[in-house]
């Protein structure tokens, strides 16, 4: 059927599934957003900022498994996509950013909003792609929900110059096509000889197992072998944090237990994880003692950052399956005993104040909702509190920016979190550093009367760079102290949102009970100390076991 591109572009994304974007329209996506006007069977979210739709598209992909769809003008509204595209690209996220461009004989003639944003992220896509044929629209698009979604999930491109989008063309409708298998994984009995052989073997899982949707299979390998698992920051929620093998996070702002752990341990099986810095501290302290099996979908991680004995390229959730199937049940209870003597002995601490403990909102909002609920946060101090206090019980519950640390990304993953899983409560987390960044983005909680939360833990300083000038850099707080931060019940206001503010402990539990308790948009203006920090914390460059914990 003969149809027009911007059409063609809409009857793909139906093809892939797709039933909701976000967006924000301009002069180079107009015939895009003139064929949606007419469009039943896909959903736009209006955001206030490229970015925020960026990131909730990201936030829609991390709770649904789904792949994100973006759609941005060209120029600023493409180059405004850029961070949210970094943010997907650090964490493996699977996005499809549809930016307009200007018409085919403008290019390279500095044109009013013309900008290359295919060179400008082509370091932080898997792949992306200017159509400068209107006939390979179709299969330039379905090639670019197959790259985003296959092996390790990334984001991807696809610029379209406005007469393509109005050029008139030949639609054949998608017929079928064979899924392209996985790896087959080997080194297998090699892993199986040294898992079995193992006295003290540890479980280091990443975001992987939850890209994979292998959660499952993590929960019965650990059990098989009564193995302690530790989660990366992108791995919580991959396995249950109320189970009696888990250990906490690993690293930086690990829990004691998590970092001994590693230190002592004999075998590390790293599962769908990167090693990034944040998490091995001193690389040569990390794990001395071990051998490192490493399963993961991406050969290039291997030997990246550390050196592995046994590597295992392949899916996940296969690779658990077939170790699952071939290896003995083993306990290693002196091992076992020496965890749980560590988590006795060392367990996450404060002091309570006479204002908020962030721990202590953090705690009961995880009593209330029963962890039934999905969390996305901030960067920051906020990050931190939610990763060490919230239980994480089932995967793609826990949302929140790790390789990139992207500032003003919560409150737009909360909104495609809220859109991609109705009935579900959702939560942003923030600092109030953080939220002023895309604060904007209340607008589109507003237009779309979307019950989330947003809780803001509001210190009035930037909160972690603020605790580094305190431990580090001799108190120096430069630029870090907000002389002039706004009344958030009164930005609350000027939305129509309703709002809440804490300023003691003991008013902690009505709030969170009342907010929770509504089916529509809040603001939880939070304040509490800017001295309240962040540990366990391993200073840079530091062994993690030299981690610098709460004294009483």
């Amino acid at each position: 059927m003969k149809l027009s591109g911007a059409k063609v572009l809409l009857e793909c994304l139906k093809e892939q599934g797709v039933d909701v974007i976000f967006g924000y329209p301009g002069g180079a996506v107009l015939p895009i957003y003139d064929a949606l006007y007419y469009e039943k069977d896909i959903k736009h979210i209006l955001t206030a900022h490229e970015q925020g739709a960026t990131h909730a598209a990201d936030g829609y992909a991390r709770s649904t498994g789904k792949v994100g769809v973006v759609i941005a003008t060209s120029g600023p509204g493409a180059t405004n996509t850029v961070t949210g595209i970094a943010t997907a690209y650090g964490d493996s996220i699977p996005l499809v950013v549809v930016t307009g461009q200007v018409a085919k004989s403008y290019l390279g003639k500095s044109s009013f909003q013309e900008v290359d944003i295919t060179s400008i992220t082509k370091a932080i896509t898997k792949e992306n792609y200017i159509v400068k044929d209107p006939e390979s629209l179709s299969d330039t698009i379905r090639r670019a929900f197959k790259v985003a979604s296959a092996g390790r999930p990334g984001p991807v491109l696809i610029d379209i110059p406005k007469d393509i989008q109005n050029t008139i063309i030949d639609y054949n409708p998608l017929v079928e096509s064979k899924k392209d298998s996985l790896p087959e994984p080997g080194n297998l009995s090699a892993a199986i000889d040294l898992i079995n052989s193992s006295k003290k073997p540890v479980i280091y899982a990443g975001g992987g197992v939850i890209s994979s949707n292998g959660a499952k299979e993590l929960y019965d390998f650990a059990k098989k072998i009564n193995c302690p698992v530790s989660c990366s920051l992108m791995g919580l929620g991959g396995f249950p944090s109320d189970d009696e093998l888990f250990l906490g996070m690993i690293g930086m702002h690990g829990t004691y237990t998590s970092n001994y752990a590693f230190s002592n341990c004999d075998l590390l099986i790293a599962i769908g994880s990167r090693f990034s810095d944040r998490v091995t501290g001193k690389v040569s302290s990390f794990v001395p003692n071990a051998k490192i099996i490493h399963i993961d979908i991406d050969a290039s991680e291997f030997s990246k950052n550390l050196p592995e004995d046994v590597s295992i390229r392949g899916d996940v959730k296969a690779v658990l399956s077939k170790l699952i199937k071939s290896l003995d049940n083993k306990y290693e209870a002196e091992w076992l005993g020496q965890i749980n003597a560590w988590k006795t002995s060392h367990p996450l601490m404060y002091k309570e104040n006479t204002s908020v403990n962030p721990q202590i909102v953090l705690d009961k909002l995880y009593k209330f909702t029963e962890g039934n609920c999905i969390i996305t946060t901030e960067v920051g101090q906020n990050q931190m509190w939610t990763a060490q206090f919230f239980k994480f019980l089932h995967p793609r519950s826990f949302i929140t920016s790790g390789g990139l640390g992207t500032m003003g990304f919560g409150l737009g993953a909360a909104i495609g979190a809220c859109i991609g899983n109705k009935g579900k409560k959702v939560i942003n987390i923030a600092g109030d550093g953080s939220f002023r960044m895309n604060c904007n983005e209340l607008a589109t909680l507003a237009k779309y009367k979307l019950p989330v939360i947003q809780l803001v833990l509001n210190n009035h300083v930037l909160g972690m760079v603020y605790q580094w000038q305190d431990m580090f850099y001799n108190r120096n707080f430069s630029q870090t102290v907000f002389d002039s931060t706004p009344d958030f019940c009164k930005l609350a206001a000027a939305y129509g949102i309703k709002s809440f503010k804490i300023s003691s402990n003991n008013e902690i539990e009505e709030v969170l009970k009342a907010a929770l308790a509504l089916n529509e948009p809040v603001i939880i203006d939070c304040e509490i100390l800017k001295e309240e920090k962040v540990l366990p914390i391993v200073p840079p460059g530091s062994a993690n076991t030299d981690l610098i914990e709460f004294e009483d």
